[in-house]
């Protein structure tokens, strides 16, 4: 199946020819500014996301703190992605991440101060629920500003270089997290106080380095506030086929196949190991996306995108089984490296799809709903790993090994058998061709 192209060809290249070279791109002065600029900003999110569970569970010796940091985030995505995506398509994009920007800041330097003060925990999450907000509103500007930089041959890449730097902050945000607070704490009684102070100005930076972009989103007629706009996003997602398959087939795949949650119960009941190998598993689905990031920017645009996608979940699918039987720490390790990189390709064909399919007027929109789609399905990803675990583990007299056993391996089959429905009820999906 050939792209659909509208007549303005989606996307306004700016200056410059692709050429052969992947870093062709970042000749492209708006599009480096960009890339460097969402990375530093996801590497102080990384620390920052660190020093809150290490706080908060130093504070309160309570899990069920650590349970409500998802939660804080995750209640004004609901709420706010309908709106998030109306702004996005109705205000310059720029702006838009300019002014998120600047709320993120503002809730780190929050929660700099109530770590100082040590005042109420209670203030923690109300500054997590402003950095929920803060990155509903940012994500669908974020992610329709981008096609506004690069030419249509160039976004395929481009969406590789920008998931490769988020999986790079991914890796070293939490080190990077972990070893200010060890070195402050020698001198400060609350160290996570100065993992706040870093995320503070990394958003500043982040925030001179878009103001530095010269590229703007123009809003040709801005659309009245009404229901009818809120949901144009649904609408278009639930009419075109290609990106509604693809979006469920990520969503249901990260829903049933995501075995993070357990890695701390795989690295102590199953694989026996202490916590350089917990951190070496934790960090492996980010090795692997960063390595398939590089492989992919220095390939063409894949030639059958909907069937690269569709094997990749399914190869995520049977690693994670692999990871769910395996006994030997280095062989887990190995299959969570390969999930991510299957993982990888999945985001980059999706990514790519959802901004290239979609008009300009409605990109905001339209990817309001991906994330949200995908941003809870992380979130309850998590939620039905844990409770499969516990039911088929605790509640039915077994140990909590094989209750993770039992839910890593029968979401792994789960997986495979959304692939198998996808590509069945969506055959557009199998058919889809040329990634550019």
């Amino acid at each position: 199946m050939n792209n659909i192209e509208s007549p303005d060809d989606l996307i306004s290249p700016p200056p410059g020819a692709a050429g052969d070279s992947p870093y062709v791109l970042f000749r492209n002065r708006d599009f480096t500014l960009y890339l460097v600029a969402r990375f530093i900003a996801s590497l102080g999110q990384q620390m920052l996301a660190y020093a809150v569970g290490w706080e908060l569970y130093a504070r309160t010796h309570s899990v069920l703190t650590l349970g409500l940091v998802g939660l804080a985030q995750m209640v004004p995505m609901v709420f706010c992605t309908l709106p998030a995506g109306h702004v996005a398509d109705s205000f310059n994009r720029k702006r838009i991440i300019l002014a998120a920007t600047l709320v993120l800041g503002a809730a780190s330097l929050g929660l700099m101060l109530i770590s100082a003060l040590q005042a109420r925990v209670f203030w923690v999450y109300f500054c997590l629920v402003a950095i929920g907000a803060g990155r509903t509103f940012l994500w669908p500007a974020s992610a329709a500003f981008l096609p506004h930089l690069v030419s249509r041959q160039q976004f395929a890449r481009a969406v590789t270089f920008n998931s490769g730097t988020f999986q790079l902050s991914s890796i070293l945000g939490p080190m990077a997290g972990g070893g200010l607070v060890t070195v402050a704490g020698k001198f400060l009684a609350y160290p996570a106080a100065t993992v706040y102070a870093a995320n503070v100005l990394a958003a500043l930076v982040c925030f001179i380095l878009i103001l530095l972009i010269r590229r703007e989103h123009k809003v040709e007629k801005r659309q009245p506030l009404s229901f009818k706009s809120l949901v144009e996003g649904f609408t278009f997602v639930f009419e075109n086929k290609i990106i509604l398959g693809v979006i469920t087939l990520d969503m249901f795949a990260v829903l049933l196949g995501g075995a993070t949650s357990l890695l701390p119960a795989y690295a102590k009941d199953i694989l026996k190991t202490g916590p350089v190998g917990l951190a070496l598993l934790v960090s492996a689905m980010s090795l692997g996306a960063v390595t398939c990031a590089l492989i992919l920017a220095h390939r063409p645009p894949l030639q059958k995108a909907g069937r690269a996608m569709l094997w990749a979940v399914a190869v995520f699918g049977l690693a994670t089984i692999a990871f769910g039987v395996s006994k030997w720490l280095w062989f887990s390790f190995l299959m969570l490296v390969l999930c991510g990189g299957v993982d990888n390709v999945s985001v980059v064909v999706r990514h790519s799809l959802v901004q290239l399919l979609t008009p300009d007027e409605k990109r905001g929109r339209v990817s309001a709903v991906n994330s949200l789609f995908i941003g809870t399905s992380n979130q309850l990803g998590e939620f039905e790993s844990g409770l499969v675990a516990y039911l088929f583990g605790p509640v039915m007299g077994h140990t909590n090994a094989t209750g993770s056993i039992i839910s890593v391996v029968s979401g792994g089959i789960g997986t495979i058998i959304v692939v198998i429905a996808v590509a069945l009820i969506w055959p557009q999906i199998r058919r889809y061709g040329k990634l550019a």
